[in-house]
C-alpha cells in the first residue's frame, strides 16, 4: 500500500499554505449551514426526496427542493470516513487518501487527439482512451488513473461504459470515472465486481470510484442522485466534485463561491451518508472562476488556485480527503 507525504508535515522545517484560520473556516461552515437550511437545495430524483424526507428534511414536492437542517448535515459529515484508500487491481498501487497526505492523477476529459504518427488533430477514439491509460499507468508519478479522454466512435448514452473498459483493461492503478448515469454506475459496478472476483471481493477492495458534479448554484439533478446512491451502494467510493464559477454560476466574490460550493458538495455527502452510512466519500472540486472576456472556465488562472487551497482547507476542516483539480 501506497501512503505519499504528508502536506506541510514539519519535520526539519517546510512549507504549508492557510488559507483560512480555524474562525474563519468555521464562518464558512456556519453560512453553508445557513444556505442549506433557508434556501436549501433542488433535488431532482424521487428516491433522493424520499431519503431526504425519512431523515427529517423539510421537502417542497412542488419545487423539489429540500431544507437540510444544521443536525442532518453535521451528522453526515462526522459519519463519512477520514481515510479512503484507492485500491488497484495491483496492490502495489493502494494510494490512502487522508489528512494531508498529497497524490496526483491526470487532468480529463479530453475530447481531442493529436495522433502520434501522422500529427493529425481528430476527435478522441476509444483506442485513444486505452492507449492513452496505458500512458498514464506507466507513469510513476501518478497515484490513479481519472478518465483522460471520451470516446466519441461510440453511442453517447453507453459511452460512458465504453470508456470505463478501456480504462479498466488498461490500468493496473486505481480508476475513477464519471459514470453519467445510474444505469451506467450500476454496470460499471458489475464490469469492476467482475475483474476483481465478485461484489464481495468489490466492497473489500473497490477498484473503481465514482465522480459526480452538482449543478450550480445549488441543484442535485437526477444523473449525480443515482450515481451517488447507486455508488454507495456498491461499495465504491464517490467524490461529489462542484464546478461552480465565480462570476457565473456561483457569487463573484470568492468567499461567496466557497459557501455556494460547500453546500454543493456538503447535500451530496449527506446524501451519501443518508443511503449507506459510513459509505467511503470525498470532497471533490473543480470550481474556479469565469474568465468573463469568453464566459469560460479559467482552470488555470491564480483565482482557481486560491479557491483550490481554500477547498483543501475545508476538507481538512472535516477530516475528509478531497480532490482538487487544477493546472
Amino acid at each position: 500500500m501506497r501512503r505519499n507525504p504528508r502536506a506541510g508535515a514539519r519535520k526539519s522545517g517546510g512549507f504549508r499554505l492557510e488559507v483560512f484560520t480555524d474562525d474563519e473556516l468555521r464562518e464558512i461552515h456556519l453560512a453553508t449551514l445557513e444556505v442549506l437550511s433557508e434556501t436549501g437545495v433542488f433535488v431532482e430524483d424521487d428516491e433522493a426526496l424520499q431519503i431526504f424526507a425519512d431523515a427529517g428534511a423539510d421537502i417542497d414536492h412542488k419545487r423539489r427542493v429540500v431544507r437540510l437542517p444544521a443536525h442532518i448535515v453535521e451528522d453526515a459529515i462526522r459519519s463519512a470516513p477520514p481515510k479512503v484508500v484507492m485500491y488497484g487491481r495491483d496492490p502495489a498501487h493502494d494510494v490512502v487518501l487522508e489528512d494531508g497526505r498529497v497524490g496526483f492523477t491526470n487532468f480529463g476529459e479530453g475530447i481531442q487527439v493529436v495522433d502520434p504518427y501522422t500529427g493529425e488533430l481528430h476527435e478522441s477514439l476509444k483506442q485513444d482512451v486505452a492507449d492513452c491509460t496505458r500512458i498514464i499507468d506507466a507513469l510513476p508519478e501518478i497515484d490513479v488513473v481519472e478518465r483522460p479522454l471520451g470516446a466519441h466512435d461510440v453511442p453517447p448514452d453507453t459511452a460512458a461504459l465504453h470508456n470505463a473498459e478501456a480504462i479498466l483493461s488498461n490500468t493496473t492503478k486505481h480508476a475513477t470515472i464519471g459514470p453519467l448515469s445510474g444505469f451506467c454506475a450500476r454496470k460499471m459496478i458489475d464490469m469492476a465486481a467482475a475483474i476483481v472476483g465478485g461484489h464481495d471481493q468489490l466492497r473489500k477492495r473497490p477498484i473503481v470510484s465514482f465522480l459526480t458534479c452538482p449543478v450550480s448554484p445549488l441543484k442535485l439533478v437526477a444523473d449525480a442522485c443515482r450515481i451517488i446512491i447507486e455508488g454507495v451502494r456498491g461499495g465504491v467510493p464517490v467524490n461529489v466534485l462542484s464546478m461552480a464559477m465565480a462570476g457565473g454560476s456561483s457569487p463573484v466574490s470568492l468567499a461567496g463561491t466557497l459557501v455556494s460550493h460547500n453546500a454543493e458538495v456538503l447535500a451530496g455527502i449527506t446524501l451519501a451518508q443518508l443511503t449507506v452510512k459510513g459509505a467511503p466519500v470525498i470532497y471533490g472540486s473543480s470550481t474556479t472562476a469565469m474568465d468573463l472576456r469568453f464566459a469560460s472556465a479559467s482552470v488555470g488562472s491564480p483565482e482557481c488556485a486560491m479557491i483550490g487551497a481554500g477547498v483543501a482547507c475545508l476538507a481538512r476542516f472535516y477530516l475528509l480527503p478531497s480532490w482538487v483539480a487544477g493546472a
